[in-house]
């Protein structure tokens, strides 16, 4: 979703390659738990490997159960564990997921992937302070990490610091300016605090970056229609569930961090008889081809 850069994929592919060889024998070690040891060591390996393979695939649930065997082959593995949490929130099992990664931490401390993937599952838990703590701690470690510091302005955003959040969402813009979702949050951080002007601006900044972008393009939308720009709104408004239907439910909308003053402007919005007609054909329509990758 634009309003959640999940860093769980940079740690499912920091993953691959990074478990550890099995370890050549040393001629004053008994030859045969060398070769004991080696041999588990290459099968957690080889483990480790197929479960990021497949969560390249999207297949979860089949890589899940090879993951949590190379930690039990190799428990002394932060990527093993980084790899097991990382994939059950994928999965949506975060008390697991967690689990999994206070391992990974706890035998690699100072590693700034590992704090960033736990802050991004207190998040999803609804724990926003815990997730701005990690966040914060991974940040200290590795500062110039743009999706560390989205998910931070996002944490701050729920817990309404709000001057905070903007902050985040400027430094991870200043390092990827192609990063619309930090501009359109800010947005969001504005609308909710009354200024709609200044909201519609930074829609105005994220539609400039990607004339795709169905959320600023709706958010925008919502905007000029409430402020009596009507025709305008209504056609915008169209443009952009065109581009992605899901934007005209209240749930999606939550999901993507839209506060209660805009959600309720949106309702309104979409309860016009023209809004209403635009949706009848929208959702009548086929749905649009896929493109390869």
């Amino acid at each position: 979703m634009p309003n959640r850069i999940s860093l769980i994929s940079l740690a499912i592919a920091l993953s691959l390659g990074t478990m550890p060889k099995p370890v050549v024998a040393q001629a004053l070690l008994p030859y045969t738990l060398q070769i004991d040891s080696a041999q588990l060591d290459q099968t957690a390996l080889s483990l480790a490997e197929e479960a990021v393979q497949l969560a390249r695939l999207q297949q979860y649930q089949l890589a899940i159960p090879r993951a949590a065997l190379a930690t039990q082959l190799a428990p002394k593995n932060d990527r093993a564990w980084t790899l097991l949490g990382s994939l059950y929130l994928q999965v949506e099992q975060l008390d697991k997921g967690i689990e999994a990664l206070g391992q990974a931490q706890s035998l690699s401390p100072e590693n700034p992937s590992i704090k960033f993937v736990l802050g991004e599952a207190y998040f999803r838990q609804a724990k926003y302070e815990k997730a701005a703590e990690y966040l914060q701690a991974g940040l200290k470690i590795k500062p110039d990490t743009p999706g560390a510091l989205f998910d931070l302005g996002n944490a701050f955003y729920k817990l309404k610091r709000f001057d905070n959040a903007i902050a985040q969402y400027e430094k991870a813009f200043a390092l990827e300016k192609n990063l619309w979702p930090a501009i359109n949050n800010i947005g969001l951080v504005k609308y909710e605090t009354g200024d709609a002007d200044g909201a519609i601006k930074r829609w105005q900044q994220a539609i400039a970056i990607d004339n795709k972008a169905a959320e600023p393009m709706l958010a925008l939308a919502v905007a000029l229609y409430s402020k009596g720009d009507k025709e305008k709104g209504l056609a915008m408004g169209e443009a952009a569930l065109k581009l992605d239907r899901r934007y005209a439910t209240v749930d999606f909308l939550k999901e993507n961090l839209w506060g209660d003053r805009l959600i309720s402007a949106t309702q309104n919005f979409l309860a016009t008889p023209e809004m209403k007609a635009a949706l009848v054909k929208i959702q009548d329509a086929p749905p649009p081809p896929q493109t390869s990758p």
